[in-house]
């Protein structure tokens, strides 16, 4: 099967505007679980074993063609200068697809498409040999989707809802928008394809009423499961199918062995990966390529984002960590912030509202409250006073603290960077540190204590404020 599929080219449809959306930004870009609407249908392409693939780029292919770049640099851009409709977007692609025995076009916008679906489809296609296949699906409301008419002779044709007689609008089976044609076959009929219809565009569906004119020849694979090929074309769309895809990840995750208190709360991205036996809370969101390991614990309305969690670590929520490590038997939280490439060593433990930013916490080392350590590294088994800071930023540049092993940091000591603390060293509460301190030394930095005698008799007299000559 794998050598057959390399006869196969995939057409990703990605040109459209998708003005319902309301939105500058290209259709196949608006973010749905975090990635962008067609990552979906590309990732199953890729999960399906289909390796050749362009995709059709025009309203904002600029923005388009730099995310398959960055993402999926396999994928070709081919560009449609004017889009004038899905089979004018296959003739631009014309010289790409016509190498291949076969062309999968795929719209950009049907994100819940699942791998085995294609292959599925692709089977089909090879075994049965027609020259076009496509994918059709029952919905009790078919309303604003294209009709699949099955004519008596055996003839397919495809109906736009704007374009449906009344006996046609009583249909319940749905174009998907997936096909499969014979190359050689679509390369005679696209030439035929008008522009004769409500919308003056080339239609993909007429490749498939005139194959089925002249060959005879579609093969129409049903569905089962009418969800899957739902196109996004609104905001409205945009939900539902978060919905149905997060419900997917989840029960997915849950049968390797998540335990998810409450899915309905719980939002877990498609890049996500957890081990079996990791504990999540009501209302956590997980995003990105985050990875956390079995036996840790995240803690209610917690965010992470692309972050690395290791075994038998708790979060307790709500906390955010964002581009970060975790590692194994930490604590972090609640109410941390960890950031830009943070890293929480194996034991250590970040406390209640700590922000960590492109810093390294040791192992087994605290910070447990009330701190922000910017720009720094924190040697094993050293312990953060509460209330500590590291000034990073003098409005120019950002330099760096260095923090030894086993040192203990008063409580309201503030490192003025670039400044470092050796091994063993201490410093006293409410010390400003700006020069080096040594291994095992004490660092003292406060301004001298004065007590002024008779304080509360200079203020008062008779128990009343005392006023100057001016009643003031």
């Amino acid at each position: 099967m794998d050598t057959e599929l390399d006869s196969f080219a995939v057409l990703i449809l990605a040109a459209g505007r998708g003005a319902r959306m309301h939105s500058g930004k290209p259709k196949v870009l608006q973010s749905l679980l975090e990635e962008p609407v067609v990552y979906y249908p590309l990732k199953a392409v890729q999960d399906a074993g289909l390796k050749n693939v362009s995709a059709v780029v025009g309203h904002g292919g600029g923005q388009v063609e730099t995310y398959l770049k960055r993402e999926w640099p396999h994928v070709g851009a081919i560009w449609q200068g004017e889009q004038l409709g899905t089979a004018h977007a296959v003739m631009a692609a014309r010289q790409w697809w016509e190498g291949f025995e076969h062309v999968m076009v795929v719209s950009g916008d049907v994100p819940l498409i699942q791998a085995g679906t294609l292959s599925d489809l692709a089977g089909k296609h090879l075994r049965a040999a027609p020259k076009c296949s496509f994918i059709s699906f029952l919905l009790d409301d078919p309303s604003g989707y294209g009709r699949v008419v099955r004519l008596a002779d055996g003839g397919v044709r495809i109906i736009e809802d704007r374009d449906a007689i009344e006996e046609e609008l009583e249909i319940h089976e749905i174009n998907s928008g997936v096909y499969i044609f014979d190359t050689e076959s679509l390369s005679v009929v696209i030439e035929k394809i008008s522009r004769d219809n409500t919308l003056g565009e080339y239609k993909i569906t007429d490749a498939v009423a005139l194959i089925g004119e002249t060959e005879g020849d579609v093969n129409i694979v049903v569905s089962d499961d009418r969800s899957e090929l739902l196109g996004v074309n609104t905001p409205n769309d945009l939900a539902v199918t978060a919905e149905i895809l997060n419900r997917r990840i989840i029960s997915g995750h849950m049968r390797n062995g998540l335990k998810c208190m409450d899915p309905r709360t719980t939002w877990i991205g498609p890049r996500v990966s957890l081990e079996p036996d990791v504990f999540v809370e009501p209302g956590v969101q997980i995003w990105g390529k985050s990875s956390i390991a079995s036996g840790a614990r995240i803690g209610a309305y917690s965010l992470l984002r692309n972050v690395t969690v290791g075994p038998g670590a708790v979060l307790f929520g709500p906390s955010v960590v964002s581009d970060s490590d975790i590692g194994g038997g930490a604590e972090v939280g609640p109410f941390a912030v960890l950031r830009g490439e943070a890293v929480v060593s194996d034991s250590a433990k970040v406390g209640r509202f700590v922000e960590v930013k492109k810093s390294r916490i040791g192992v087994g080392a605290k910070v447990p409250h009330l701190s922000y350590i910017g720009d720094a590294t924190i040697g094993e088994e050293t312990n953060i006073g509460a209330g500590t800071i590291t000034c990073n930023y003098n409005g120019k540049n950002k330099s760096k603290t260095a923090i030894g092993d086993r040192c203990f940091v008063g409580s309201d000591t503030m490192f003025v960077a670039p400044v470092s603390m050796g091994d063993d060293a201490h410093t006293a509460a409410g010390s400003v540190v700006t020069k080096d301190v040594p291994p095992g030394a004490l660092a003292i930095s406060r301004a001298r204590q004065d007590n002024i005698a008779n304080w509360s008799a200079r203020v008062k007299i008779d128990g009343k404020e005392k006023k100057d000559d001016e009643g003031n």
